[in-house]
């Protein structure tokens, strides 16, 4: 029971994290396409490279347990590769809601941050964790 209990509390942690990072990557992308113009694929990768740095800071330090066999630098260059792919994944869904499907850039922003979440979530625990 102590597992499941451990596993819960760790998605509690990892769902507040990604619950400010998501604050900080959405208000990021926002100002900038609203206030600054910039077009929203730009914003959108912008606002995703500040959060993954605050997203990696808080993970490591409050979320996930490093295995202490694991160079600090090779857990960051996974945290990264992985938080590209995840940033492919937004930019793909961006992409499709956005342009294809004509949604508001706001609603997909939400439902891209939701599936890439998961897959943060697995691959972190997979390749991070003891």
């Amino acid at each position: 029971m102590g597992k499941i209990k451990d596993l819960f509390l760790q998605l509690v942690k990892f769902g507040g994290v990604g619950g400010l990072c998501f604050i900080i990557d959405y208000g990021i992308m926002y100002a900038l396409t609203e206030f600054a113009s910039v077009p929203v694929l730009i914003s959108t990768a912008i606002s995703f490279s500040v959060s993954v740095i605050v997203n990696y800071i808080l993970s490591v330090k409050f979320v996930f347990h490093a295995n202490p066999e694991h160079d600090g630098r090779r857990d960051f260059i996974l945290f990264v590769v992985f938080s590209v792919i995840g940033l492919g994944l937004t930019e793909l869904i961006m992409k499709c809601g956005v342009d294809l499907l004509n949604i508001s850039y706001l609603i997909v922003k939400i439902a891209a941050t939701a599936i890439v979440m998961v897959f943060n979530f697995v691959t972190r625990k997979l390749f991070l964790e003891r």
